[in-house]
C-alpha cells in the first residue's frame, strides 16, 4: 500500500484494522440475517454482537499457522465471544467476507474521492467566471490559432469533472453490493433471503448472481472510473506545463516563498505539481488495466485477482484522492499573469483575424478561392518577414477595395471571440441566470 501519499481518512480505509473491522461487520450482518430468519438464537446472537472482537497482531499470529487470513480472523473472534461463536461463518465462504466487506471499503473510499471531485468542481468553476472576459490565443497543434476566452479553459475542465462525478457516482453504485451465497454461489445452505437481511444492515444491495466470488467487472469499472479521473487531472496539468513555459508564462503554479526550484540553477520555477501528476495518471491507469484483466476468472473462481487487488484498490483510491487534494489547491492559489495573455495574443501582429477577413471578402462577394488566396499572401508574408499582418491589409488595395471601414474595423475586433461565452458558460452548468 502507498503511504507517502496517504491522507488520514483515506488510508485509514485500507489498514488492517478497518479491513478486519468490515469482515467483522459482515459476519454480524449474517448473523443478524440468520437471527431472523430463525437460525441463529437470540441469545447467541447477543453474545456475539456484545462480545464479537478482534485484534490485529493476534490475527497475523495465528494467521503465522494457517496460512489462510479469514481462518485466522475466525479463530480469533471465537476467542473473545466462546461458545456462541459457532454461529459465526455458518453456511458462508471465505469470499462471502471477502468481496463484501471490499465493497464495503470501496465504497468508503468512492464516498471520500466524490466529495474532493466535488470540491475540484467548484474550484474550476470560480476560475471559469473569473477568466471568462479574458481573451487569450487558442492554440492548435500548439500554434496560434484564434482567438478564445480564458474561462473557457476553466469551464471545459469544470464540465468534464461533472461527467467524472456522474462516473463516480455510478462506480459506487455498482461496486456496492454484496454476497452471502456460498461455496459456489448457488445458496445451497443459507436462503437468498439471509442474503438480502445482511446486505440491509450493510447499506449494500444484493447481487443477481455470484459464483464463489462477485464478478470483477463491478471492480473494473470502479477502476476505470478511477483512471477517467486521473486522465482529466492529466490533461489540466499539461495545459498548465505548456502555460508555466518561460515563452508562454500565461499561468504558473504559486511558487511559495522559501520554495527552491533546482539545486543547480536559483531561477528555476518548475511545475512540479502538474510533472508529478502527469506521472501519477499513468500508475492509475496501469492499475485499470490490472482491474480489466482480473475479471476472467476459472470456473467459479480462482485466486488470481486477489493479489493484484490488495495492491490496486488501496493504492489507487489513495492515489487519486491525494491528486484531486492537489489540484484542488493548485487550481486555488493558481498565478494568472493577464499582461503575458495579451501580449501572447498580440505576437503576431493580428494574424489571428485570418479566418474572419477570409469569410469577410466571401461575404462581399470574393470567391472563397481567391480570398484564401488574397488573404494567406499577406499572412504568409507576416509569418515569414515579421511584418504586422493588420497593417499588411491595410496597404493590400486589392482587399481593400472590397472592405469598407466598418468592415475592417469589424474584422479586427477581438468582441466576436467572446460573444458566446456566457452561453458556454450557462449551458455547462457554470453559471446558472
Amino acid at each position: 500500500m502507498i503511504t507517502r501519499y496517504s491522507r488520514p481518512e483515506m488510508s485509514n480505509i485500507w489498514d488492517m484494522q478497518n479491513r478486519y473491522q468490515c469482515w467483522l461487520d459482515v459476519e454480524i450482518a449474517a448473523c443478524k440475517a440468520m437471527n431472523e430468519k430463525g437460525i441463529i438464537p437470540s441469545e447467541d446472537l447477543k453474545n456475539i454482537v456484545d462480545k464479537a472482537d478482534f485484534n490485529v497482531a493476534r490475527v497475523d499470529e495465528i494467521e503465522l499457522t494457517t496460512k489462510h487470513d479469514i481462518i485466522a480472523f475466525l479463530t480469533n473472534v471465537a476467542e473473545y465471544v466462546g461458545p456462541s461463536s459457532r454461529w459465526i461463518h455458518y453456511g458462508m465462504t471465505s469470499s462471502d467476507v471477502l468481496d463484501t466487506a471490499t465493497a464495503l471499503q470501496c465504497k468508503q473510499a468512492g464516498i471520500l474521492i466524490l466529495k474532493e471531485l466535488e470540491i475540484f468542481a467548484e474550484s474550476l468553476r470560480q476560475k471559469a467566471i473569473k477568466y471568462k472576459d479574458t481573451v487569450c490565443i487558442g492554440r492548435s497543434h500548439g500554434i496560434h490559432a484564434e482567438p478564445t476566452s480564458f474561462g473557457l479553459k476553466f469551464t471545459l475542465w469544470f464540465d468534464e469533472m461533472n461527467r467524472n462525478i456522474t462516473r463516480m457516482k455510478r462506480a459506487i453504485d455498482v461496486v456496492s453490493v454484496g454476497q452471502i451465497s456460498g461455496a459456489v454461489g448457488n445458496y445451497a445452505h443459507l436462503s437468498p433471503e439471509i442474503e438480502e437481511l445482511a446486505c440491509k444492515h450493510l447499506e449494500l444491495k444484493p447481487v443477481n448472481i455470484a459464483t464463489q466470488v462477485i464478478q470483477r467487472d463491478r471492480h473494473a469499472e470502479f477502476l476505470t472510473t478511477l483512471a477517467i479521473i486521473a486522465t482529466t487531472i492529466e490533461k489540466i496539468s499539461v495545459e498548465i506545463r505548456h502555460l508555466q513555459r518561460t515563452e508562454v508564462r500565461e499561468a504558473e503554479e504559486r511558487f511559495t516563498k522559501g520554495q527552491k526550484g533546482s539545486s543547480a540553477m536559483p531561477h528555476k520555477r518548475n511545475p512540479i505539481v502538474t510533472e508529478q501528476m502527469t506521472g501519477l495518471a499513468r500508475l492509475i491507469r496501469s492499475n485499470a488495466m490490472a482491474a480489466l484483466e482480473n475479471n476472467a476468472l476459472w470456473h467459479e473462481r480462482d485466486i488470481s485477482h486477489s493479489s493484484v487487488e490488495r495492491i490496486i484498490l488501496p493504492d489507487s483510491t489513495i492515489l487519486v484522492h491525494y491528486m484531486l487534494g492537489k489540484m484542488i489547491q493548485l487550481i486555488d492559489n493558481l498565478a494568472v499573469y493577464e499582461e503575458n495573455i495579451t501580449k501572447n495574443l498580440e505576437l503576431t501582429g493580428g494574424l489571428v483575424f485570418s479566418q474572419v477577413l477570409l469569410l469577410k471578402l466571401a461575404s462581399r462577394g470574393v470567391s472563397r478561392e481567391d480570398s484564401y488566396a488574397m488573404v494567406q499572401r499577406n499572412a504568409m508574408k507576416a509569418w515569414e518577414e515579421g511584418d504586422n499582418f493588420k497593417e499588411l491589409i491595410l496597404n493590400d488595395q486589392e482587399i481593400m477595395n472590397v472592405l469598407t471601414k466598418e468592415d475592417f474595423d469589424e474584422v479586427f475586433s477581438y468582441d466576436r471571440y467572446i460573444q458566446n461565452v456566457d452561453f458556454i458558460l450557462r449551458r455547462s452548468g457554470v453559471i446558472t441566470k
